[in-house]
């Protein structure tokens, strides 16, 4: 029978934007955004070319990355988003997993301290350890220290910008901001073959809280547990709400982190979900009550700013007033 509406002529296809257009001429949709036929978009380190209303994309293996912030917030290879608040030297990742005798390459611990009076933690130094020799960074610098065990990894280092960043020859890159940010990045021959706080690097974030005897927990507190480097250090037993123990930081801490939500960073919402960087903002800027206010806040916005890069959302959000970054000293 008939049904009202449009349709578009025999052998053309609807667009999607009230017109008809040949199949060559179809669009593509990503990220609830359209795009002509021809038009490429980054997808982590490959292309996509739109053709016919089809991606068709590079297949290259990309680095896996790991990012430690603030006051316990981590984001896992596999992207798993968690808080974890513990004041001792952790296993952030390392490729010593299995049996007791598995034979690794590198590993990093980050040793976090209490920042604030409320009792969160924030990463204060960090361990990398390559083979023999021992990096450890802490007060925006870092010295080596030749071990006795192990084999020869060689290493660069260089600045960029804001950031220290270490490179191995084993695949593991570490970038560090000099303060409380930390992305550790793995060559994809590390897939799977690591654990550690930032999970395992397997594709999948549903089984990243895999503790260190080999069991799949759902708590972030008993995952995180596992990874502490001491057996001295107390268990951490409850998840710590800054805004709960300081409440008139709250409202501060709210309208300063909104920015995330507000219209500068538009173009990224759809991109990369703004709630939980903003939550982990306000849990940040109600932390910090001893000094460093804007640098909690700065890092957590930063952080965000970051994911938002990441997947092509270039966002200009400081200014002279919100986290202003004097560029002619850091070129």
């Amino acid at each position: 029978e008939c049904i009202s509406g449009c349709v578009c002529p025999e052998g053309l296809f609807d667009d999607g934007k009230g017109g008809c257009v040949e199949e060559k001429d179809c669009p593509c949709i990503h990220n609830n955004q359209w795009y002509s036929p021809g038009e490429q978009v980054t997808v982590d380190c490959n292309t996509c070319t739109c053709q016919k209303g089809v991606w068709s994309c590079t297949e290259d293996v990309c680095y896996g990355t790991c990012m430690i912030y603030g006051s316990g917030h981590y984001i896992t290879f596999d992207g798993k988003f968690y808080d974890f608040d513990g004041s001792c030297e952790y296993v952030a990742t390392q490729d010593f997993c299995g049996d007791r005798n598995s034979s690794g390459s590198f590993s990093i611990i980050t040793e976090n301290v209490p920042c604030g009076t409320t009792g969160v933690t924030c990463s204060k130094a960090i361990k990398m350890f390559l083979g023999k020799t021992e990096l450890k960074l802490e007060n925006k610098d870092y010295k080596e220290i030749q071990r006795d065990i192990g084999d020869d990894v060689h290493y660069w280092n260089r600045t960029a910008g804001l950031y220290l960043v270490i490179e191995a020859s084993n695949g593991v890159m570490l970038i560090w901001d000099k303060k409380t940010t930390v992305f550790i990045k793995l060559t994809p021959d590390y897939k799977g073959k690591v654990c550690g706080l930032c999970g395992n690097f397997d594709d999948k974030s549903n089984n990243d809280f895999t503790t260190r005897s080999g069991l799949q927990d759902t708590s972030a507190l008993k995952f995180g547990n596992s990874w502490k480097q001491s057996s001295m250090c107390p268990d951490v037993t409850e998840e710590i709400k800054p805004c709960d123990v300081k409440p008139h930081r709250k409202s501060w801490a709210e309208k300063e982190c909104s920015i995330i939500q507000s219209e500068v960073f538009k173009i990224c919402h759809s991109k990369v979900d703004p709630i939980p960087f903003y939550e982990a903002c306000v849990h940040d800027a109600c932390s910090c009550d001893s000094g460093g206010d804007c640098e909690c806040f700065c890092s957590a916005v930063a952080a965000y700013a970051q994911e938002c890069t990441k997947h092509q959302a270039c966002v200009f959000w400081r200014t002279p007033d919100i986290c202003p970054i004097f560029c002619d000293y850091y070129n």
